[in-house]
């Protein structure tokens, strides 16, 4: 006999999950206002999608990391971008 979950599994209740494909998009401030930025994650394929508003630095830094990340993995209840995953007693 398999085991029988609490609770259903659904969508809201997936909480990590891995990062298919991303896009930034800046948006004009006002006359002499900064734009905003913005970072659109779809996650698990399109299963899940974020939008997170972020600064200029944040941006170019995650373009790096993003770019260069062979996983990345998205904790949707943490709002935390995790990058990659490395085994014990290795760089």
């Amino acid at each position: 006999m398999s085991p029988t979950p609490k609770q259903p599994i659904t969508d809201d209740s997936i909480k990590v999950r891995q990062l298919s494909h991303y896009q930034f998009s800046w948006i004009a401030g006002d006359a002499g206002k900064p734009g905003v930025w913005t970072l659109q994650l779809v996650l698990d394929e399109g299963a899940w999608e974020e939008v997170l508003t972020i600064d200029a630095d944040d941006a170019d830094n995650l373009q790096d990391l993003l770019s260069t990340a062979d996983s990345v993995f998205y904790d949707v209840s943490r709002q935390t971008l995790m990058f990659g995953t490395t085994r014990v007693g290795h760089a």
